[in-house]
């Protein structure tokens, strides 16, 4: 019964594209139905930019079944682990995003992530929504590199240059770097596809159509 109360469940897709958010919603609501004092809810999956308040709801509806009125604090902490290096990317973070507008949560979270920031302060610390859609924009932006690496490799070879060389010539500049422009069969895994459909339906549902979003997502199912 720790302060501290982490959810980090799967968000797999709906058939709309949409994140499902049943398991991030029963461990709130799971949460509201046992906390006797003050917690703070930390949510580590993937999620769509307003879950944050769905959180909140979820717990204050199970305190208000059993008539209780403890102060809790929902806080946005999404992970940035690479497939097949978690646990180094877990040890050694590049970023520590948090989302918070409570500085009583904020201060609990340096707490509990001083062991892995010892030497360099890697948190950044904002409102939930900011970070909620961070992770979602992280993973689309690296999944943009893969499907434009993609489409400048089908039209080298249409022209006879060499990819590889282009992909030296542009990665030795460091406002590109090297990371994600590798073409291949394009990005697939668990993480990339659903975050770039999720973030595209999230466009849609605010009335925004996004075109890069949309491209992305064309390219790699033409690539595969």
């Amino acid at each position: 019964h720790g302060t501290l109360q982490f959810i980090a469940v799967g968000t797999p897709p709906d058939e709309d594209g949409s994140a499902d958010l049943q398991y991030v919603l029963a461990v709130a609501k799971s949460i509201g139905q046992h906390m006797e004092d003050y917690k703070v809810v930390v949510d580590k999956s993937t999620v769509p930019v307003g879950t944050g308040d769905k959180v909140k709801a979820a717990v204050r509806a199970q305190l208000d079944k059993r008539g209780l009125e403890l102060d809790f604090d929902v806080v946005s902490n999404p992970e940035f682990l690479k497939e097949g290096a978690a646990i180094n990317d877990f040890m050694k973070p590049d970023r520590i995003v948090v989302g918070t507008e409570s500085e009583k949560a904020a201060d609990l979270l340096r707490e509990v992530y001083y062991p892995f920031n010892r030497n360099h302060d890697r948190m950044i610390f904002m409102d939930i929504r900011s970070a909620e859609l961070t992770k979602y924009a992280a993973n689309a932006m690296l999944a943009t590199k893969i499907s434009f690496m993609n489409e400048v490799a089908n039209l080298a070879e249409r022209l006879g240059a060499d990819i590889e060389e282009v992909r030296r010539g542009i990665g030795s500049d460091p406002r590109i770097g090297y990371h994600f422009i590798y073409p291949g069969c394009g990005y697939g895994g668990s993480c990339f596809p659903k975050d770039v459909q999720a973030l595209a339906r999230t466009a849609r549902d605010c009335d925004y159509e996004s075109k890069l979003l949309n491209a992305v997502e064309a390219v790699n199912y033409a690539q595969k």
